[in-house]
Order: structure tokens, then C-alpha cells, then sequence
């Protein structure tokens, strides 16, 4: 897989500096490439590794388009103005994109839900920190709980790379909806959520994850902003400790518009600017990279927010942090892969639900 020498290098120096902060070491190469490897994909041009994004040129630039789920294709009738779409929905697609400036492209798409980009339309910018709560005294990641209320990629990167550094990392899971990627390649799944205790609840009645959340000294989000507050699960909701650090991973932010705008890795990338070139234009970078590379980045946020003692909810937006990488003196591109060797399979659904009980339990006696 083809990746600018650049962004390698500064990926390589975050992973030095994770390995500095925690004493665990990170391959570089695997957290970027690992997901193609495993899963024998690469992008071609402009088709993403997974297939299911397309960059593709509007009227007065380019855009990318992700049709991932189900409703995203039940959406391209409404999304081209026709019911004449036909059982590949791409080719409908690509001729009214061509036929729009991108603003519309976006606007249409995002009021429609799709998840969508135009290239470059995101700066970079590092993550927002606020203090969140009583800070305590310096800590280390050894023994520290870990809500990862995330799903897909960048959250349950960061949540494994907590775990391989000796925290107590809890995966929650809807029992109607769990992550998506545990009905996907459990290769993949695996390697990302080996290591942690599996906790399915009921997100109607929240009471364990309530619970949960209390006790947690650590949580990752990954949803659009007003999901957990809906469910009075988000960050301002909980009963307050000391030294929580709340990560908030999100596709472009939390500010006006741009907290309801989905995303996944690969038009997060673009609406960062992290592509590639060819003599043709714009193609994909990577696989999904605005995933792996915001996982990273989250887990050495934590890392240093639990260093400083920790009371702060710290926000990650995936185009920003890929635009970051655009950001670079551009370089050759280097063919690179790294097949992650995998340990252990994840753990079942729910599979944890009494361990993380006691857990809870636990630590509610030890503050009384």
C-alpha cells in the first residue's frame, strides 16, 4: 500500500512518543496498513480499500461519497433526484456529482445523512482539551478503567492501545446493536478489541452503563455529539471523578453543522486533504486512514491528560486530524504493509457482563 513518506515518518514519531509516555511499543506500519493486510484490500485509485467510498469530480472540484450501510443506498434515489437508479446506485452517483458544484454535493448529501466530502474543505487543528472535573495527581495507565463506548475503528484502536499499556478497558455494546464490525472479518474485529471484558446492555435502560460510567476513570465516545446527552449518558450527565479524562471522537467536530455530519475513515481523509496523487488527479490514501490515524492520536491524548491528572474532556475530529497530515511537505509515497500477528480472539457479546459488575461494584464500595 502506497502511503506518503511524511506521513510515515510522523506517524512513526507519535508512535515514539507513545512508546516513551507508556514503555509499550506500536509498529508504525500495522496501524496504518494492518486492516488492508488482514483483509487482503487496497484502494484502487479512486475506490476505497473497503469499496464502499468513491471519490469522484464535482463540477468545480471533487468529492467523496461513502455508501456503507444499507440506508445510505436506500438514500441515492433521493440523493440523484430519480427513481431510475438500478441495482449498481455508483453510476447515478458519479453523473450527478459531475453535474454539481461540490457545496451542493454535500449539502444535498448531508441533509440526506450520507456520509460525504469535499476535498480539502477541513483544516487541521489539534484536540480541543476543557477541564471536565477535579484534576487528581499525575497517574499512569496501569490499572485505570476504561469505558470504550466506540465502535468501528478509531475509538477501538485507541481503547486497545490503552489496554496493551495496562488499563482495564471495558467494550459496551448495544445487545439490538452492537458494533458493526463483529458482524464483519473477525480478523479484524479481533485485532481491535482483543484484550478488552465485553459488556452488552440495553441502552433503554441504561442503569449497569450508568453505573459504569460513574466508576470509569476513562471513556471513549464515538458518536455524533447529542447521542449519549439524549440518553443522559454524556459527559455533563455522570456522576463526577476525579481525573476523568472523556474522549469524544468525532468526524468534523462538534460545533454548529458539523456535529451532525457523519463520517467513516476514508471521506474523512478527504475532507481532511489526505490524498494521494496521480497524473489523473486526487485518489485514496491508505485505508480508511482518518481512522487509524485518529486512534493514535487519541490514545497519547489520554496518555497525557492521565500524566497532568486528568479532569478534562478531550474532542478529536477525524478530518482534522487528517487534514494535519495533508498539512506535510508532500513526499514520494512508499509500498508498505504490515500483517497484524493476532493473539487471541475478541471476547462474545456480553461475555464480561459479571466481571464488569464486580468491577463497578468494586469501586462504588471504595468511594463510600
Amino acid at each position: 500500500m502506497n502511503i506518503p513518506a511524511a506521513v510515515l515518518e510522523q506517524v512513526r514519531r507519535v508512535a515514539e512518543a507513545w512508546q516513551t509516555t507508556t514503555r509499550v511499543a506500536v509498529d508504525a506500519v500495522e496501524i496504518i496498513t494492518g486492516r488492508a493486510a488482514l483483509l487482503d484490500c487496497s484502494p484502487d485509485g479512486r475506490i476505497s480499500a473497503g469499496g464502499a467510498t468513491r471519490l469522484m469530480p464535482s463540477r468545480d472540484g471533487w468529492c467523496a461519497v461513502t455508501l456503507s450501510r444499507s440506508d445510505d443506498v436506500d438514500a441515492v434515489p433521493a440523493l440523484v433526484e430519480s427513481d431510475a437508479v438500478g441495482d449498481d446506485p455508483w453510476p447515478a452517483v458519479h453523473r450527478w456529482t459531475a453535474e454539481h458544484a461540490s457545496e451542493a454535493v454535500t449539502h444535498r448529501a448531508r441533509l440526506l445523512g450520507l456520509p460525504v466530502a469535499a476535498l480539502g474543505e477541513s483544516a487541521a487543528a489539534p484536540p480541543r482539551i476543557r477541564s471536565a472535573g477535579t484534576p487528581t495527581a499525575p497517574r499512569g495507565l496501569p490499572g485505570l478503567l476504561v469505558a470504550d463506548l466506540s465502535s468501528m475503528w478509531a475509538g477501538p484502536l485507541c481503547g486497545r492501545l490503552l489496554a496493551q499499556a495496562g488499563a482495564t478497558v471495558v467494550k459496551v455494546e448495544s445487545k439490538a446493536r452492537p458494533d458493526g464490525t463483529r458482524a464483519g472479518p473477525p480478523a479484524f474485529f479481533d485485532w481491535m478489541n482483543s484484550g478488552k471484558l465485553s459488556y452488552a446492555v440495553d441502552f433503554g435502560k441504561p442503569t449497569g452503563l450508568r453505573q459504569l460510567l460513574d466508576a470509569a476513570d476513562v471513556v471513549i465516545e464515538s458518536s455524533r455529539p447529542a447521542a449519549l446527552s439524549h440518553r443522559g449518558l454524556g459527559s455533563a450527565d455522570v456522576a463526577p471523578r476525579d481525573g476523568r479524562v472523556w474522549v469524544r471522537i468525532t468526524g468534523h467536530g462538534t460545533e454548529g453543522d458539523r456535529a451532525n455530519w457523519v463520517a467513516f475513515g476514508d471521506d474523512a481523509a478527504v475532507s481532511g486533504g489526505l490524498v494521494g496523487n496521480t497524473p489523473d488527479g486526487p485518489a485514496f490514501c491508505g485505508d480508511a486512514i482518518a481512522d487509524p490515524l485518529t486512534g493514535l492520536h487519541a490514545a497519547g491524548a489520554v496518555a497525557e491528560s492521565v500524566g497532568r491528572g486528568g479532569g478534562e474532556l478531550i474532542e478529536l475530529s477525524m478530518a482534522a486530524v487528517a487534514a494535519t497530515y495533508a498539512a506535510l511537505p508532500r513526499s514520494a509515497e512508499v509500498d508498505c504493509t504490515a500483517k497484524p500477528t493476532l493473539s487471541a480472539a475478541a471476547s462474545t457479546l456480553g461475555a464480561g457482563n459479571a466481571v464488569v459488575e464486580r468491577l463497578i461494584a468494586g469501586r462504588r464500595l471504595a468511594s463510600c
